[in-house]
């Protein structure tokens, strides 16, 4: 037994100046920083783009690393992963808790997830002293800190719900879909698409049902010109806010009523095949993701090339309907039992620094939440059309867009608060500005959509297959009597179990779950 242990200790001496050195490359061992995000929406070329180095987009994930490892010493890696539905997301986590460091869901599974206790709390430091504390909008912030999520989440991208719309459409198109009630109209049948995603599909049919009482309720208030600082604001926002998430069921089945009757004269249900749709010009009216319609209405526009040929387009409109609209925002999360949250702090941190927001928005066509001097230049470089006083091409005064109530107080010194206005042309007005920065007045009648609990979401769910569902004509029931009585109700029976294909959204929502 002694020679045994004689001969061990020995072994593992001869040992010993081969593990010193392994113990030395542990402690140099990469960090590593698990990211789960929607597919497309960070700024990273692909090398069919020309990669980083070639392409005009910046590889922001690259340059994390390079500088996470300047900073702290610590080589570090992403490992970068996508999903295409929160509902993805959501169950993943369930299934594999503490496998992601940092997760990017969307506005109602953010409440999901903080009820149900999934996520870790950001540092008091990271809240007071990063880039976001000093960049991040204030209007975006408040929104955050008056709903209790400030300390458990960090917006990223955020827009509006409406309608892009080719204005040679018909004479009175703008006027029609001032409204929502405007994609019901017989005159636009088979020329519009809505959400194939029960939340927003929903969200449209609700505005629908309760047109009337919405706008009953801005008269009540005085809502015309709304700023956020009015005294009204908040008691006038919080009902819309009531209306436009109600789930009771007369609600649910007046909704798939409306949504039953529109469906007959629409061209279809997209997720994102309605941008091209609309540039080549298959239909005119799109219910839209306010950066899906800066994207369309960017694509579609007439173009000179590189080559100085000149390529036909259309210029498209982007407008939300006066009874209300839907502020949407996709926020980062660190999920329970996340391993590495100062390396998810600082990733966050990082994209919050204005140049690379703009880099972001430039990749991603979304609007970023993150202010400051560089975000609002950039701003000025795509929209202004000159300052206070000049006319347009046509002689016509130009008009102010007052971005202050988004970027006051996140100047490094190059802007004062209350100088944050874009002098545009009135037509301009109407186009990708008003989609990436709506109006105070837009805002303030828009609502957040609200997580529903598992009763709710059944509910929703099954008006949601009813109104996707195609009827079936009197013919095949006889059809299908016949075929049963024949003995093959088993062979039919099996052909329909499989899986339904569904295509993956840009961004947003396939089902509630």
């Amino acid at each position: 037994m002694k020679r045994r242990i004689l001969t061990t200790a020995l072994a593992c001496a001869m040992l010993l100046p081969c593990a010193l050195p392994l113990a030395g490359c542990a402690a140099e061992k990469e960090e590593v920083l698990r990211v789960y995000n929607w597919e497309d929406y960070i700024s990273t070329p692909s090398e069919s783009e020309g990669g980083s180095e070639e392409s005009d987009y910046v590889d922001l994930i690259a340059e994390f690393e390079r500088e996470y490892e300047a900073q702290t010493g610590k080589p570090i890696r992403v490992e970068y992963s996508t999903f295409g539905t929160n509902e993805n997301m959501y169950n993943e986590l369930k299934i594999n808790p503490g496998a992601y460091d940092l997760v990017c869901p969307s506005d109602y599974m953010i409440m999901k997830m903080i009820a149900e206790d999934m996520v870790e709390p950001f540092s008091e430091q990271f809240l007071t002293e990063s880039n976001y504390a000093k960049y991040g909008s204030p209007y975006i912030r408040d929104l955050f800190k008056e709903n209790g999520w400030a300390q458990y989440a960090v917006p990223y991208m955020w827009g509006t719900m409406g309608y892009v719309y080719n204005p040679e459409l018909s004479e009175t198109v703008e006027e029609d879909l001032s409204s929502w009630a405007g994609l019901w109209a017989e005159e636009y049948a088979s020329v519009a698409t809505i959400k194939d995603s029960v939340r927003d599909s929903y969200f449209l049919g609700v505005a629908y049902v309760y047109r009337e009482e919405l706008m009953q309720l801005q008269e009540e208030y005085g809502a015309a010109g709304m700023k956020l600082a009015d005294e009204n604001y908040a008691a006038f926002n919080a009902k819309v806010t009531e209306i436009m998430n109600r789930t009771d069921e007369a609600t649910i089945e007046q909704t798939k009523d409306a949504l039953l009757a529109l469906k007959e004269h629409l061209y279809g249900f997209e997720v994102d095949s309605g941008k091209q749709d609309m540039v080549v010009g298959r239909i005119s009216i799109n219910f839209a993701w306010s950066g899906d319609a800066v994207y369309t209405m960017d694509d579609a526009e007439p173009y000179t090339d590189e080559n100085g040929v000149y390529h036909d387009g259309i210029y498209l409109n982007y407008i939300v309907p006066q009874e209300c609209s839907n502020i949407w925002f996709d926020g980062w999360v660190m999920p329970k039992g996340a391993q590495n949250t100062e390396a998810a702090e600082a990733f966050v941190d990082f994209l919050s620094r204005p140049e690379n927001a703009v880099a972001n928005m430039n990749y991603i066509g979304y609007t970023s939440s993150i202010a400051g001097d560089a975000v609002f230049d950039e701003m000025v470089d795509w929209y202004a059309e000159g300052e206070e006083g000049d006319t347009d091409e046509n002689g016509a005064p130009l008009v102010p867009y007052d971005l202050n109530y988004f970027f006051d107080g996140t100047s490094d010194g190059a802007h004062a608060d209350g100088d944050f206005i874009i002098y545009v042309s009135e037509e301009s007005a109407k186009r990708q500005i008003c989609a990436q920065y709506p109006t105070e007045e837009v805002i303030a009648r828009s609502a957040i959509m609200q997580h529903f609990d598992d009763d709710t979401n059944a509910a929703v769910n099954e008006m949601w297959e009813e109104v996707k569902g195609l009827p079936i004509p009197i013919w095949a029931y006889i059809v299908i009597a016949a075929i049963a009585a024949a003995g093959i109700a088993i062979g039919l029976s099996y052909m329909y179990k499989g899986k339904r294909s569904e295509p993956k959204p840009k961004k947003g929502y396939r089902r509630v779950s």
